[in-house]
């Protein structure tokens, strides 16, 4: 079965950091470009970030450049969301994955998330 799970979100204070981890399984990853998107309540789709197959192309939204950093590790079939200095309007649930390229658009099977609270 095909699957993609993310982890690694939580409550944090403003300023704080978490690393997020997309993990699939029943598929390996190496051959797809890779995205991140979050959801707030009662707000749209955010596309946060992208990876491409490679690892050497990336690309960030406005509102996170310099605060957050994708990478991926094929041999681990994951890829990973490292969040700074993070701010109260972060506060989202965050999915991943394939997109069209990177940049690019999200298609096939995404993750069920993993919920980010950033609040003091």
């Amino acid at each position: 079965q095909m699957k993609l799970v993310e982890s690694g979100g939580g409550l944090v204070q403003p300023g704080g950091s978490l690393r997020l981890s997309c993990v699939a399984s029943g598929f390996t990853l190496d051959d797809l470009e890779i995205g991140w998107h979050r959801q707030a309540p009662g707000a749209e789709r955010e596309d946060v970030s992208c990876i491409d197959k490679t690892g050497a192309i990336t690309d960030y939204a406005d509102s996170v450049k310099g605060r957050f950093t994708i990478s991926r590790d094929d041999a681990k079939n994951t890829v990973y969301l490292q969040m700074n200095d993070l701010k109260p309007e972060d506060t989202a649930v965050y999915h991943c994955g394939p997109t069209t390229g990177c940049p690019g658009t999200a298609y096939g099977y995404w993750g069920q998330g993993t919920q980010v609270t950033v609040s003091s």
